[in-house]
């Protein structure tokens, strides 16, 4: 306010320093009018003086009448100047006004852009610090993700290691029933089984280290392959059946003549002959008369006969025992009184005692004696490649 103020003296101003030019312009022209001569001029003839006062009374009425047209146009100047003056002041306080408006609005954007860039300044802060927290956060569960995965590495290296001796443990084991099939049982068919059962363990565990152990047992394998074969669980299960029937098998001395029946008999005839045909019957019934062509069987008392079928029973079962430890004197001598007691003792005629003795006699052409391999190689790798790592410790 205080420049529009300046401005607006400064134009009255120069508005009277105009109108005060004009003024002295109009007493100077009145002192000294158009065509009078200066005060110094050369004194003229009294003629000429006159004629020269016409002239000047004629000027200076002239030169009044141009003086009052100088001032009302010098005034019509000043009044156009003090309008212009006005008017640029009016035009000046009207552009401060909209400056003044334009500024307070500019003014309320920056404030209102200030309030939005503090109220984005705390909520980025907000974030920030939100951030930071979650950085720690993820640090923290960074950190302790490595801890895991190295408890993690720790670990799955000594499952590593167990799972190998887990393996090996397992294996050695598996060699340990296939040694005692052979020695105990002569078992080939159950060694060779569980032979195979340790090579598929090893190749399953998929280690390198292992490829010496597997080619041993290969070795083994292909031994109680090409050796020679009992069937020792078969023998053992026709051993077992002929034990199971014994005690239904008939003893000679149980066997009855076959009655024949009397032809001449009618059934159409009296009373008083078939009566006497029926006890004439009964009277031959009384009387056997046998044709002997072997010796006859030796009797026996019921309670005899129970202890001859057990000891059939416990001859069959020394049988099988030899055939178990490879026992072929044993096993053959066995099988050759269990046939005698069968032919002396039992019903030669009967189908079950027949059988029994065929399959005796087919027994005890069997061949059990056989050298068999052992897989002591496999056992002794497999210890030796577990002290070899005990010792290392890998």
């Amino acid at each position: 306010m205080s420049k529009k103020s300046t401005e607006e003296k400064v134009g009255q101003s120069d508005n009277d320093a105009k109108i005060e030019v004009g003024t002295d312009d109009a007493s100077a022209d009145r002192e000294n009018p158009v065509g009078q001569a200066p005060d110094n001029a050369p004194e003229a003839s009294v003629e000429g003086r006159n004629q020269s006062d016409l002239g000047n009374d004629g000027n200076a009425e002239r030169q009044r009448s141009g003086s009052g047209l100088m001032a009302a146009f010098a005034i019509l100047l000043a009044l156009a100047a003090a309008g212009f003056s006005a008017w640029q002041a009016y035009e000046s306080r009207r552009v401060a006004a909209e400056l003044e408006l334009e500024l307070a609005r500019k003014l309320a954007e920056i404030e209102t852009i200030g309030s939005d860039s503090r109220r984005l300044s705390t909520g980025a802060r907000d974030v920030a610090r939100d951030v930071e927290a979650r950085l720690g956060q993820i640090e923290a569960r960074l950190v302790g993700i490595q801890s895991q995965r190295l408890a993690m590495d720790s670990l799955y290296q000594e499952l590593s290691l167990s799972r190998d001796e887990w393996t090996l443990a397992e294996v050695e084991q598996i060699l340990l029933v296939a040694s005692q099939q052979l020695q105990l049982a002569s078992n080939v068919k159950a060694a060779l089984v569980a032979l195979e059962a340790a090579d598929a363990r090893l190749a399953r565990s998929d280690r390198p280290q292992l490829t010496q152990l597997r080619r041993v047992v290969a070795e083994d394998i292909e031994r109680l392959k090409a050796s020679p074969f009992v069937d020792v669980t078969g023998i053992g299960l026709k051993l077992e059946i002929i034990i199971a029937s014994i005690d239904e098998m008939p003893l000679a001395i149980e066997t009855r003549p076959v009655v024949v029946a009397d032809a001449g008999s009618d059934s159409t005839a009296d009373g008083w002959r078939l009566m006497l045909a029926e006890v004439w019957t009964d009277l031959r019934s009384l009387v056997r008369i046998e044709r002997v062509e072997a010796p006859s069987a030796p009797l026996l008392a019921p309670d005899q006969a129970f202890f001859l079928r057990e000891n059939v029973k416990l001859r069959l079962l020394g049988a099988r025992l030899a055939l178990l430890a490879g026992d072929e004197i044993g096993y053959k001598a066995d099988l050759a009184a269990a046939t005698e007691w069968f032919a002396r003792y039992y019903d030669g005629t009967a189908t079950s005692v027949t059988s029994a003795v065929e399959a005796l006699d087919e027994l005890a052409q069997s061949d059990i004696r056989i050298e068999l391999p052992n897989v002591g190689a496999s056992l002794d790798a497999v210890r030796n490649y577990r002290l070899a790592r005990e010792r290392t410790g890998s």
